[in-house]
């Protein structure tokens, strides 16, 4: 029995988690593959109306599912922590801390990379590079400071692929449904009276497609070390 929890608790969170994570992922996914390629192709006419019919009510399950996700994987991750920490009897505290500072941090640079002067930072290959390093230097990092020997291998596989999930949850609400925000409600306002999208429209959808597109290429770690959390020793025992 892992402390902090029954087992029928835990069976529980994780069938909440998985749920809940089919619903985001399959969202980013139906937005990236499906959604973005039909809206470019439509009739320009027709476009707005989509737009403010089907995105608030898709943007609504998408950030909730990615809360109720991220959530409930923490508590269940954070339940492993404990139960490490207790049969080494020592504190857990360390892991759950910089796990929040660093894949917080992680957010913070993406952001300023994103929202920065220096549009050349932003071509494809360039940000697709960098944004590597930020990920692959931020997984190293908390492998770093929580390589003690007590730390088991679901411990630290789950600090990687869930960080992995809090910077995409940090994604969805500071970047992707800020910007989605501000788009349905000029676009709304365009059909209503016929008013212009203002200049930064284009830029802003711009930078919310390079975020949805920084978290469909993360999905795929993310879940392979979700994975590997418990069928594939990588990391301590």
């Amino acid at each position: 029995m892992l402390p902090g929890g029954s087992a029928n608790l835990l069976i529980l969170l994780r069938w909440i988690h998985l749920i809940a994570g089919i619903t985001w992922v399959g969202l980013l996914y139906f937005f990236l593959l499906v959604n973005t390629p039909v809206l470019q192709e439509m009739d320009p006419n027709v476009r707005p109306r989509v737009v403010v019919t089907l995105m608030p009510r898709a943007l609504w399950w998408f950030r909730w599912a990615a809360v109720v996700t991220v959530l409930a994987g923490i508590w269940y991750w954070m339940t492993i922590v404990a139960a490490d920490a207790h049969n080494a009897q020592t504190s857990g505290g360390q892991a759950i801390g910089t796990f929040f500072m660093i894949w917080t941090a992680a957010f913070i640079l993406e952001m300023a990379l994103l929202m920065g002067p220096a549009e050349a930072l932003r071509r494809g290959p360039v940000l697709g590079t960098i944004m590597g390093i930020v990920v692959v230097a931020a997984a190293w990092l908390y492998l770093s400071l929580n390589s003690h020997g007590w730390e088991s291998n679901r411990l630290l596989a789950i600090g990687i692929g869930g960080g992995l999930g809090w910077f995409m949850l940090l994604n969805v609400w500071g970047l992707i449904w800020r910007i989605q925000k501000k788009i349905i409600r000029w676009t709304n306002e365009s059909i209503t009276s016929g008013k212009p999208l203002p200049p930064e429209a284009a830029k802003l959808a711009r930078l919310g497609m390079l975020a949805s597109r920084i978290n469909f290429v993360l999905t795929f770690p993310m879940l392979f070390f979700m994975a590997a959390a418990s069928h594939w020793p990588m990391f301590g025992q």
